[in-house]
C-alpha cells in the first residue's frame, strides 16, 4: 500500500495475501476468493469513508440510487467474458507500462467492476478533479502519465486517506520518504495530503526507480515495498529483471500490487463496458490558489468569502487545523475560482482579523456580526455614519447608549456592529478597508479581534495599485513572464515566494 509500509496497508485492501496463490492456480479459484473475501473487505473500508468527504456529500444531493441498476446485472455475466476481450482492450490502451493479462489481473478487474457499480460516481468525480493535475506533473518529470490510476490503488482519491502505518494522502508517503522529497510535515502542515505537491513528490520518486530498474512495473513495485525488498527478489531470483519472473520472491503485498493497478486502469477506462454510468457533480472542477504571507484563519475566509469552511478543509487538506501559518513562508491556499476575486479584495481584513483571533487564541465566530469601532471625524453625524456601515442611526445610538438629542464630538469612538450579511456590500467594503489601524480596532461576536474601520469624511490616503496576477500557461517560463509585464524574474520569485524558477500551468502568480 504505503511506500516502504509493506507489512501495513490501509484497511481498504486488507486481504492481499489472498494473492500469494501460486501462478498456477486456476482463473476460476483465483476469481471466487476475491469475489467472497476481498471484495468485502474493500467495499467496507475506505471507499465508504470517501463518501463522507466533502465532495462526495455535494454530488449525493443530484446523484440517484438507479444509474448503475444495469450493471448490477451485467455482473452475473461477467465470468461469461473470454480472456481475449480483456486481452484487446488493454493492449488497445497504448500505455508504455506493460498490461499483463492473466488470472490474478482478471480477478482485480472482477473485484472493480463490482465496487464501481456502486463508487464509480465518487472515483469519476474526483478524477475529473484530480488527474488533469496529475497528468501535467508526471509528464514534466517525464513518468508515464498513466502511472495517475496509483492514486486509484493507494488512496481511492481521497487525499485524507492514512494507513495505519502512518502513510497519508493521496500517494500515501510515510513520514521519512515525504521528508526527503521536500514534504513538510508538523503540527500544523501536513504536506503529504496536498494534492499538489505530493504528486510532485511522487513524480520524483518514481522517476529515480525507474532510473534504477529501467522498468515501470519494477518502479511500482519498489514505490511499494521499496527497493530493498524488489533488490532481494532479484537477487533471489537469480538476477530475473521483470516483475512476473520476480513475482514468486517479493512480499505478499507487493505482489499483488501490480496486478491491482492493472485492473484500477481498467476500469477506468472500460467502465461502460460493463453496464456502469458516471452521473453528475458538484465538485469545485474550477479552482484557483492564492500565495499567502500572513496568518489566515478559515473562520474569517468563511466570512468574509461565503466560502463553507469544510469546502475550504476539502480544498487544502495539507493544513491540519484551520489555521494558514503563513507569517513563518509562502503557503498557497486553494479557492473556488468564483470567489478568488472576492478574497483578494478582502484579503488585507481577513489577514487583520486572523491575526488578531489567532494571536489572542480567540474562538472565531463570524456568524452572527463584526464589531468596529469608528472615530468620529469633523462634519460627521449619527445619519451619515450609519449610512456609511449599512445600518440605522437609531441603533447606532443605542449602541453607544446616546438620545436623540444627543452630539458628536471629533474624536468620540463609536461602536458599530456590522451584520455578516452587510459584511458583502460594496459600501462596507470600503468603509472596513480604508481606515488606518491606528484609529480603530474590533471585536468579533464575543471574542476580542481588530479590524479596521472607516468614514468617507476622512482624509483621503494615498492611493496603492491593486496587485496585478497572471495565470500560467503551457509554455511558459518565469523569464518570459517577467519580460511580459517589465519585470524581472528575481522580482516575481521575491513576490510569490518562489524557491527556484519553476512554475507550474495553472498557477497564479503576483506580477506587479
Amino acid at each position: 500500500m504505503s511506500i516502504f509500509a509493506n507489512r501495513h496497508t490501509v484497511s481498504f485492501f486488507l486481504l492481499l495475501s489472498l494473492l500469494a496463490l501460486p501462478l498456477a492456480a486456476s482463473a476460476q479459484k483465483v476469481e471466487d476468493d476475491f469475489d467472497t473475501n476481498f471484495y468485502m473487505a474493500i467495499d467496507a473500508a475506505n471507499y465508504d469513508s470517501l463518501l463522507n468527504n466533502f465532495y462526495m456529500q455535494q454530488f449525493r444531493k443530484t446523484a440517484t440510487s438507479h444509474h448503475n441498476r444495469r450493471a448490477t446485472m451485467l455482473y452475473a455475466d461477467f465470468d461469461n467474458i473470454p480472456d481475449s476481450v480483456f486481452v484487446q482492450r488493454l493492449q488497445s490502451l497504448h500505455t508504455v507500462v506493460p498490461m499483463t493479462y492473466n488470472a490474478e489481473v482478471r480477478a482485480y478487474i472482477k473485484v472493480y467492476v463490482r465496487i464501481m457499480s456502486r463508487r464509480l460516481d465518487a472515483m469519476l468525480s474526483l478524477s475529473q478533479y484530480y488527474f488533469p493535475m496529475f497528468e501535467e506533473t508526471l509528464d514534466r518529470h517525464k513518468v508515464p502519465e498513466e502511472l495517475k490510476y496509483l492514486t486509484i490503488v493507494e488512496s481511492a482519491l481521497n487525499p485524507q486517506a492514512t494507513s495505519r502505518a502512518g502513510a497519508a494522502g493521496l500517494w500515501q508517503f510515510m513520514y521519512a520518504t515525504g521528508k526527503h522529497y521536500d514534504l513538510e510535515v508538523n503540527s500544523l502542515v501536513d504536506e503529504r495530503r496536498d494534492p499538489y505537491k505530493s504528486t510532485v513528490a511522487a513524480a520524483r520518486y518514481l522517476r529515480t526507480l525507474y532510473e534504477m530498474y529501467d522498468d515501470w512495473q519494477l518502479a511500482m513495485a519498489a514505490y511499494n515495498c521499496g527497493p530493498g525488498n524488489v533488490n532481494k527478489a532479484i537477487a533471489r531470483s537469480g538476477g530475473k529483471r521483470t516483475f512476473w519472473e520476480i513475482y514468486p520472491y517479493l512480499p505478499r503485498e507487493t505482489r499483488g500490487y501490480i496486478p491491482k493497478y492493472i485492473g484500477a486502469t481498467y476500469i477506468m477506462n472500460y467502465f461502460h463496458e460493463h453496464g456502469l454510468v458516471a452521473g453528475r457533480y458538484e465538485i469545485p472542477v474550477r479552482t484557483d490558489t492564492v500565495h499567502l504571507h500572513r496568518d489566515v484563519h478559515f473562520g474569517v475566509v468563511e466570512h468574509f468569502t461565503g466560502i463553507p469552511r469544510k469546502q475550504l478543509r476539502q480544498l487544502n487538506p495539507q493544513f491540519r487545523t484551520d489555521v494558514i501559518p503563513a507569517s513563518s513562508r509562502t503557503y498557497a491556499l486553494c479557492l473556488p475560482a468564483a470567489k478568488t476575486s472576492l478574497f483578494l479584495q478582502k484579503e488585507d481584513t481577513i489577514c487583520k482579523v486572523s491575526r488578531d483571533s489567532i494571536s489572542k487564541n480567540a474562538v472565531v465566530s463570524l456568524s452572527s456580526s463584526t464589531v468596529v469601532y469608528h472615530k468620529v471625524k469633523r462634519g460627521e453625524t449619527f445619519t451619515s455614519i450609519a449610512k456609511k456601515y449599512g445600518v440605522s442611526a437609531s441603533s447606532l445610538r443605542r449602541w453607544n447608549g446616546k438620545g436623540r438629542n444627543s452630539t458628536l464630538k471629533v474624536g468620540t469612538r463609536l461602536k458599530v456592529h456590522l451584520p455578516a450579511a452587510a459584511q458583502s456590500t460594496p459600501a462596507n467594503a470600503a468603509a472596513a478597508d480604508s481606515t488606518s489601524k491606528a484609529d480603530s480596532t474590533t471585536t468579533v461576536a464575543e471574542s476580542t479581534v481588530a479590524t479596521e474601520a472607516a468614514s468617507a469624511q476622512d482624509k483621503p490616503a494615498t492611493q496603492t495599485k491593486s496587485p496585478v496576477y497572471y495565470t500560467v500557461k503551457r509554455g511558459d517560463n518565469l523569464s518570459h513572464i517577467a519580460n511580459r509585464y517589465g519585470t524581472t524574474t528575481q522580482k516575481l520569485r521575491q513576490m510569490n515566494g518562489l524557491k527556484s524558477d519553476v512554475i507550474r500551468v495553472g498557477q497564479r502568480l503576483r506580477v506587479k
